[in-house]
């Protein structure tokens, strides 16, 4: 198909320097917790980006001094040769598909703990950052830097610079955003100093400067240089001579850097999840930019919208239209908006799984596309998959994430395939969980998927089909998978931190009883030790209902396991702005259905609480009873032409959505596959060994 006119602006090339942008798609620079130990990954990751489409492509925020240090969280480096080795796998992936590929210089300043290398954090006066996440908490405080620390950062700079343009890198950055260092000396908050690099705006930037001007001499005409910088925190602040702070910083170096690249001040503003940010949300903050500097403007805003796109060009916003989390959930994007295709965009649902993985200290991996951080280690691919490997026909129980996905590799690769599902409406949990405050956007990964399935002659689809075993088996089927998904149970959370002891009263419910539609009313309480999005989701939706609603946990946060995917304090500000009481560190002990008895997790202490209806968020177990019947009549399997039974997703060990359409993804790539006893290959860092 042909690409519609209207976007033909965002394949206008940009020129940024001394370089040249193919296109206006940008990948702006991401973690992936692919690092310098896993260069291969690494590359066949950011490689795929350029095989679709964006016309550059950069890396993780990359260490220039043993001083930036981020363990355990994955953060990579250019401090020596070896170094160079491994970023020149990522940059030959990029530059083979025709895209420009930058790199992330950085140093954390007192944003990182130095936990491996044991070097006292740098900060401009001595204030280091107070986090109350617990992974970035530290026990050692920063030190202020002399004048003589001030050169050796900037030598740094210029070190990391030379080395990433021996690397083959196009793009290289000063990075002065997110409480880094160079951010550091722009506030006051950190920057007390009364030289001539702190006090007025003019000194605060004065680092920012020399690290821009020292980088361009370092790489010559060869590279481009960009200035990341956060603009959120300056932007609040007044000017002396402009209206803001921020509007001060971009006019003073307005023409400094070949590039900006503009973003918020914290995650949880800069990758703000759809669940509280709409597409688009930075603009209210960065879109002043673009009318203080020549130089071309890139930003973020979960763009998945080509029109949106536009948009943010014609009206002079941004040039260059940047993505992370979209460029993560489809590679192919670019592509596909220049094929025509824009229909088939496997759009970012915003749930934060990629950086909840990158907190996890692990690659990334993303709901929507299965294949991130898989495409060197076990050879997937976003929009490629192997032909099937027999004539075999498969039967899919079940059109939840797992069953969907599963249904369409199958059918990609060319298996004759039934979906099949009990419902009236395919999407399995999403048909619920999608209805929930905020949380619209994940229906994207059913619509997806069954946009595709239906285009598939080879793939049949059935609703309203609820299958037996005695169904399943003879049917003609050579291979069955169970995708019937998990329910949630009334355990309650144990002293010995595991779940236990089912309270069982009319007046007890879960999650799955709000699905079928129980309406709750009075007051009530939310048990939750699940504690990620359910247990809050569901407190926002019965206080929106109207209920008077206390949020309980025997954790210290509401939706604790939250403050991995950067939704945390935006889930507290909500349940507050709803009038939610939050009881953290509290287990439920008893319900008489007037009554709730809590207990302390730490001190034992007994509280009561007036309660008229308890949910209880808590243990999943599968629904696996289709699964166990089909096992135990294993001996007939042969007599039916059954070679296989599988159970995926939260049928085999419930888990979050990714989790389901990875087990999808998994299963279809393997099917007619030989096993492998490590199922997928080992990444090696380049390392010299030194004495």
């Amino acid at each position: 198909m042909a690409r519609n006119p209207r976007y033909d602006i965002l394949f206008e090339p940009v020129k940024i320097g001394p370089v040249t942008a193919p296109n206006r798609f940008y990948q702006v620079p991401h973690a992936s917790g692919m690092t310098n130990s896993l260069p291969r990954v690494r590359a066949a990751f950011r490689g795929t980006k350029a095989e679709g489409g964006w016309g550059v492509v950069c890396s993780g925020y990359c260490s220039i001094h043993p001083s930036s240090d981020d363990t355990p969280l994955p953060f990579a480096r250019l401090w020596n040769d070896d170094d160079i080795r491994s970023h020149a796998l990522a940059t030959d992936a990029i530059h083979e598909h025709g895209a420009l590929a930058g790199v992330e210089l950085w140093h954390g300043g007192c944003a990182v703990m130095n936990r491996t290398s044991r070097i006292a954090p740098l900060s401009p006066s001595g204030i280091s950052w107070a986090s109350t996440h617990v992974g970035f908490m530290s026990n050692i405080h920063s030190r202020a830097m002399d004048k003589h620390d001030i050169r050796e950062l900037i030598s740094w700079q210029v070190g990391g610079a030379r080395r990433a343009r021996e690397a083959g890198y196009d793009i290289v950055y000063v990075y002065a955003g997110m409480g880094y260092l160079p951010y550091e000396f722009l506030l006051p908050d950190y920057n007390q100093r009364d030289d001539e690099y702190g006090g007025s705006i003019e000194n605060r930037v004065r680092l920012v400067r020399q690290m821009i001007e020292a980088t361009k001499d370092a790489v010559g005409t060869d590279c481009a240089v960009a200035l990341r910088i956060s603009v959120e925190e300056l932007s609040k602040r007044p000017g002396t001579s402009l209206e803001t702070e921020a509007h001060e910083v971009v006019s003073l170096l307005k023409d400094v850097p070949d590039l900006w690249d503009v973003k918020m001040d914290s995650s949880p503003t800069d990758c703000g999840p759809s669940r509280f940010a709409e597409e688009g949300s930075h603009e209210p903050v960065v879109n002043f930019v673009k009318t203080l500097t020549d130089a071309p403007v890139v930003g973020v805003g979960r763009f998945t919208s080509p029109d949106a796109m536009v948009s943010q060009v014609r009206r002079g916003v941004l040039d260059l239209i940047g993505a992370a989390r979209p460029s993560i959930a489809d590679p192919f994007l670019p592509s596909k908006i220049e094929q025509g295709r824009e229909d088939e965009i496997r759009e970012c649902i915003g749930c934060n799984i990629c950086i909840a993985s990158w907190h996890d200290c692990v690659p990334i991996r993303c709901t929507q596309n299965p294949t991130v951080g898989e495409e060197w280690r076990r050879g997937w691919h976003p929009e490629r998959i192997a032909p099937k490997g027999s004539d075999a026909r498969a039967l899919v129980i079940g059109a939840g994430p797992a069953g969907l996905e599963c249904a369409r590799a199958l059918g990609a690769r060319g298996y004759d395939v039934t979906l099949a599902d009990e419902k009236s409406e395919f999407g399995g949990r999403l048909l619920f969980e999608a209805k929930l405050p905020g949380l619209s956007a994940w229906m994207r990964v059913r619509d997806y998927r069954l946009g595709q399935l239906h285009n598939m002659a080879n793939v049949e689809l059935y609703k309203e089909s609820a299958l037996t075993a005695d169904d399943a088996l003879t049917f003609g089927f050579h291979h069955i998978v169970t995708a019937t998904g998990g329910k949630w149970t009334r355990d309650l959370w144990k002293e010995a931190e595991v779940p236990g002891d089912a309270l069982r009263h009319a007046k007890v419910f879960t999650p799955n009883n709000i699905e079928t539609g129980v309406e709750l009313a009075g007051k009530v309480a939310v048990f939750d030790f699940d504690f990620y999005y359910m247990g809050g989701v569901l407190a926002e939706k019965l206080a929106r209902d109207g209920c008077d609603v206390t949020y309980v946990t025997p954790a210290g946060y509401a939706s604790a396991w939250s403050i991995m995917s950067n939704e945390l304090p935006l889930v507290h500000r909500r349940l507050r702005d709803l009038g939610v009481d939050i009881e953290t560190l509290r287990r439920v002990t008893a319900f008489d259905g007037d009554m709730l008895s809590l207990a302390d997790v730490y001190t034992g202490e007994r509280f009561e609480h007036a309660c008229d209806n308890l949910v209880i968020v808590g243990l999943r177990r599968p629904n696996d009873e289709l699964a166990r019947d089909l096992f135990a009549r294993r001996d007939e399997w042969r007599d039916h032409g059954v070679m296989s039974v599988t159970a995926i997703g939260d049928a085999h060990a419930p888990g979050a959505i990714a989790h389901a359409v990875h087990s999808g993804r998994s299963y279809a790539e393997g099917l007619d596959q030989a096993p492998n006893v490590v199922p997928y290959k080992l990444d090696e860092p380049f390392a010299s060994i030194v004495e």
